[in-house]
């Protein structure tokens, strides 16, 4: 993940090319509930305006992070796997009746799978990329930006060229479990 970027812009049809493929992701039904807000130059500034306040600022450890060039907010409709689920053909799951019928919600689900896209196309361009949640400013992220209020926020990449010094976060140093403690073969 990549926290200290350039300012050096990305290429549009680069970005387009990415959030093409992550449409593509994987989708429960093929619903096809993920919208893409793409945030590039002044609107990055606006976003971060929104989300973290200059006068918050000199506390955050990642400044540069701030310098990426692209930022794309992550919104999944609900409202579309309902409206899917409820047509002939997956009318008999019952996941048609509503959010509460739906054990997990796919919609989280199919929107990171988008999100890794994104992350996955952007390492392969040569990009730096940083998945991050949107959290409490949702609203206010929706709000200025002008995103349908049914929609919600899956969370935000930033794009760009990363430069050489990168801060890992502290959640770095916690490692990951092995391969023998998460894989079971056949039976737990």
């Amino acid at each position: 993940m990549c926290r200290s970027y350039r300012t050096d812009p990305v290429d549009e049809a680069l970005v387009t090319r990415l959030v093409d493929a992550a449409r593509r992701a994987p989708a429960a039904g093929n619903s096809a509930a993920p919208h893409f807000l793409v945030l590039e130059g002044a609107q990055v500034a606006d976003y971060w305006d929104t989300t973290l306040p200059p006068g918050r600022r000199s506390a955050f450890p990642w400044p540069h992070l701030l310098d990426a060039p692209v930022l794309i907010v992550l919104f999944v409709d609900p409202q579309a796997y309902i409206d899917r689920y409820s047509e002939p053909d997956k009318a008999k799951t019952g996941l048609g009746a509503g959010a509460d019928a739906w054990a997990t919600p796919y919609w989280f689900v199919d929107g990171g799978m988008a999100a890794m896209t994104l992350l996955l196309g952007a390492q392969d361009a040569g990009l730096g990329a940083l998945f991050f949640g949107v959290f409490a400013h949702e609203a206010a992220v929706k709000e200025h930006f002008g995103v349908p209020a049914a929609l919600r926020a899956v969370g935000a990449v930033t794009l760009g060229y990363p430069t050489t010094e990168q801060r890992k976060s502290k959640s770095a140093a916690r490692g990951r479990d092995s391969l023998e403690t998460v894989l079971h073969r056949g039976r737990w």
